[in-house]
């Protein structure tokens, strides 16, 4: 069985709403494009290294619409490892109307979607999902994820999607490795998919070391 991993950009108030340009998903959401005074080399290196062995991608619809627009054409440069990768592996789209499928090995998923996923985990090693924040609260509600990569960023926004915004379900994860921070103070967090659910305790409790307020 293969690993799903979600890939995400969000705000210290876990906004995750359009961070790659104005026009992402502008309504009712003025700060789109966020992500880019932001973005730096250390941050740019840790994107692309998450990319490494990716064999397919798993989108919702507008991420999917953004990316078919965008990656077909891109060839060379800084963006050109990303691009080829892109281009090449299998893309699946989680919508319910009727996207453009012209992107080169682009497959919409069917009404069935947890179904599906599991299909495509088993069919593949490493599927990456980038964005997608419709997509990626069915993924937490379903616990059909294994890997979560969080870049959080030095701003507060107060506004727009969140990325555990009424589909998460109480779920344990645990950090997969240290903590990195870019100059910008972007701070990369990775995460893995643990058993159980959160616990509770008392801090007051005496082997807790923690004096009581009585």
């Amino acid at each position: 069985m293969g690993l799903i991993h979600i890939e995400l950009f969000a705000t210290l108030d876990l906004v995750g709403q359009a961070p790659g340009g104005p026009d992402e998903d502008p309504v009712g959401f003025p700060f789109g494009g966020w992500q880019a005074p932001l973005l730096d080399e250390v941050a740019g290196a840790q994107v692309g290294a998450a990319y490494e062995g990716t064999d397919a991608l798993l989108l919702g619809r507008r991420t999917y619409d953004i990316f078919a627009a965008y990656w077909p054409h891109q060839q060379g440069g800084e963006d050109g490892d990303i691009a080829a990768l892109f281009n090449s592996v299998p893309k699946y789209v989680a919508s319910r109307g009727r996207p453009d499928l012209s992107w080169a090995g682009s497959t919409q998923l069917g009404p069935d979607l947890a179904g599906a996923v599991r299909e495509i985990r088993d069919r593949h090693e490493h599927v990456k999902v980038v964005g997608s924040l419709d997509l990626v609260q069915t993924l937490l509600r379903e616990k059909l994820f294994d890997r979560l990569d969080l870049w959080l960023h030095p701003i507060v926004l107060g506004v727009g999607k969140k990325v555990f915004d009424g589909g998460a379900v109480p779920t344990n994860v645990r950090l997969l490795e240290p903590p990195a921070a870019s100059p910008k103070g972007t701070v990369y967090l990775r995460y893995g998919l643990a058993d159980g659910t959160p616990a509770t305790g008392d801090m007051s409790a005496p082997d807790r070391g923690v004096a009581g307020t009585g």
